[in-house]
């Protein structure tokens, strides 16, 4: 089903990425329960948990703060039964195990301040549907056919543009796949803090903007994949260092 696509894993990448031909969604960069029932509920992991922006004032005297992801962040790509890699009418999350990035942020004027993510395009790994034999084959489908990670091995978000909102950052990014970048506005809600910074943002892209044409196939014709997929992007970093200018 993907035989005629070239193009999205995530990034997202940035990625790089929880909202061009490209679809906008959220914003830049509980209570415990009395019941037995509610205390039966599987405790929710850190990635899974809300996030609410927050800056630490100790920042505000600081020029520059540089935080580093670590492994703990967490890049995926969600597609629907239509979406990219979502033939036999299946649905699929697409994870990005191999990737680097930091975020420059600057207390006095967070307009300077600066993202950039990459993601290894090999790294990438399909998790669902639980098919073993199905996930081999969409992930060498994605690798050979859609991204062609033999020519092209990085998928990169960089920060454009910054501004500061009440509960993070609205961020134009430019994302860039199969050599083809592109605009994306991103909006991302962050948490600051004096060592570590936590983000959340999910965005949307369509295919044609980086000049994919989306696969339609199988029995006449009824396995089609929508134009748009989805990066679910929820950052972890640690502070390495700020820097007087």
């Amino acid at each position: 089903m993907l035989s005629q696509l070239r193009t999205p894993a995530l990034v997202l990448l940035f990625l790089l990425a929880g909202r061009a031909a490209v679809a906008q969604q959220p914003h830049p960069f509980g209570t415990q329960g009395t019941t037995s029932a509610a205390s039966a509920r599987p405790e929710l992991s850190d990635s899974e948990r809300p996030l609410s922006g927050a800056v630490d004032e100790r920042l505000k005297g600081m020029d520059s703060v540089v935080y580093r992801l670590t492994p703990g962040s967490r890049l995926q790509v969600k597609t629907g039964k239509a979406g990219l890699f979502g033939f036999a009418g299946h649905t699929h999350v697409i994870r990005a195990n191999g990737f680097e990035g930091q975020v420059v942020y600057y207390p006095r004027d967070p307009t300077r301040s600066h993202l950039e993510i990459t993601v290894g395009t090999d790294s990438l790994e399909v998790l669902t549907p639980p098919d073993t034999a199905e996930i081999r084959k969409v992930t060498e489908t994605m690798r050979t056919e859609v991204l062609h990670t033999a020519e092209y091995h990085e998928i990169r978000l960089v920060a454009r543009q910054v501004v500061p909102t009440a509960t993070g950052f609205h961020i134009l990014g430019a994302l860039t796949l199969v050599g083809q970048t592109r605009e994306v506005p991103i909006e991302v809600i962050a948490r600051l803090g004096l060592d570590t910074l936590e983000a959340a943002s999910t965005f949307a892209v369509k295919q044609t903007e980086f000049g994919i044409k989306p696969f339609s196939g199988g029995p006449g014709g009824t396995v089609k994949v929508a134009d748009r997929v989805t990066f679910d992007i929820r950052v972890v970093a640690v502070r390495t260092g700020a820097g007087e200018t």
